[in-house]
């Protein structure tokens, strides 16, 4: 039932119809009829839409309490051997690990030095823990060096992501390392969209560079096609989350049915390697054709980012899209920053080559000329 807004709240109309003049307003997605090309999901290895195990659908409360169950050791024991850690700790949801491993590990007194386009849940996370947040630009590892040479702080914690998500492009991980070891710092690395899909056997990027990151988050809610995450490190590290990660120690635990599912997920991907193969493959084929169309895609890997400037237009294109048949979905700031709304076109295993060869025929049509032009 709908109703006026109370006067208490009142001042959320003006808000909300301020982002709505300004292409800004979030609302919920059109329906789709399932004949659609979907380009705007990160169920990246396909796996999202298998039927899962049988398992008790809730934990029923945290797990320092009673929620702790068999399926969660299991699972933490697999991410950890995937990503050449010694332990982990699974969260609800991979913005419950940054905000829960930044939070409780930096505090007032600390450094954390963050990259400029950081995920939304590392810069919470930061501004949680209390700690001076020094943002430097992005992959910029000069200016890292130079924060924490010049730091007061008695700790510093440098954070970035491995592959960025609405950028397809990379830090450069080694040289990071090398840096926070002149320095003391610890290095935090966010795998989210990496795992599964990049590195020797689909281990994220840190082990493609021969990195060992003080502290790794990943998720199994993408290429993993469940739900969930992880923050993986030393037995220390993961002692302190369990008494000190408020997101994991005031939360139910993650549901045992989820966490199975993320189990048989993360087995299935390592048993599967074809599916990183052909995701990869149909990433390139769709880089290189919308590159021919004069597009020019930046980065690598399954994201593939196309920057058209203003949030109308993105709006405008995503819609032109979707009404023939390529679904997808335009990303605005805050995602983004200002002047760089988007589309980003994820590639899937489910996408064969005559599925991109069809959204490049799309897109050619959408991007040709009109008669008289």
């Amino acid at each position: 039932m709908k109703r006026a807004t109370p006067p208490g709240l009142g001042f959320l109309d003006e808000a909300l119809g301020h982002a709505k003049e300004r292409d800004l307003l979030r609302e919920r997605p059109p329906p789709t009829d399932g004949r659609a090309l979907s380009f705007s999901s990160n169920d990246y290895l396909a796996l999202a839409h298998e039927v899962g195990p049988r398992e008790a659908s809730g934990a029923g409360a945290s797990r320092l309490v009673t929620g702790d169950r068999p399926v969660h050791a299991r699972l933490e024991e697999a991410a950890a051997a995937l990503v050449l850690q010694p332990e982990a700790l699974v969260f609800t949801s991979g913005y419950a690990a940054n905000v829960g491993l930044l939070s409780a590990l930096a505090g007032p007194g600390d450094l954390v030095v963050s990259d400029a386009l950081n995920h939304a849940s590392i810069i919470d996370g930061a501004r949680l823990s209390r700690a001076r947040v020094e943002v430097v630009p992005h992959v910029d590892v000069g200016a890292v060096e130079a924060a924490l040479r010049s730091r007061t702080e008695r700790r510093a914690f440098v954070v970035t992501e491995s592959y960025f998500s609405m950028d397809a492009d990379s830090p450069d991980l080694a040289a990071l390392r090398r840096v926070c070891d002149r320095h003391g710092a610890a290095l935090l690395v966010d795998e989210a969209h990496a795992l599964g899909v990049l590195g020797p056997d689909g281990r994220g990027r840190c082990a493609e560079a021969g990195v060992e990151a003080d502290a790794l988050v990943g998720t199994f809610g993408k290429a993993f096609g469940a739900g969930g995450a992880f923050v993986a490190g030393c037995p220390s590290l993961v002692a302190w989350l369990w008494n000190r990660a408020r997101s994991f120690v005031f939360s139910t635990g993650l549901s045992p049915a989820v966490a199975a599912a993320a189990l048989q997920g993360l087995r299935r991907a390592e048993a599967e390697p074809d599916r990183r193969r052909r995701v990869l493959a149909a990433a390139t084929q769709l880089r290189d054709g919308m590159t021919r169309l004069g597009l020019g895609p930046a980065g690598f890997g399954p994201i593939v980012p196309w920057v058209l400037g203003e949030p109308g237009r993105a709006l405008r294109m995503a819609a032109t899209l979707r009404e023939r048949g390529v679904d997808v979905r335009a990303i605005r700031p805050p995602s983004v920053p200002t002047g760089t709304a988007r589309i980003r076109l994820t590639v899937t295993a489910a996408h064969g080559s005559a599925d991109i060869e069809r959204a490049l025929a799309v897109l050619a049509d959408v991007l040709a000329p009109g008669p008289g032009a």
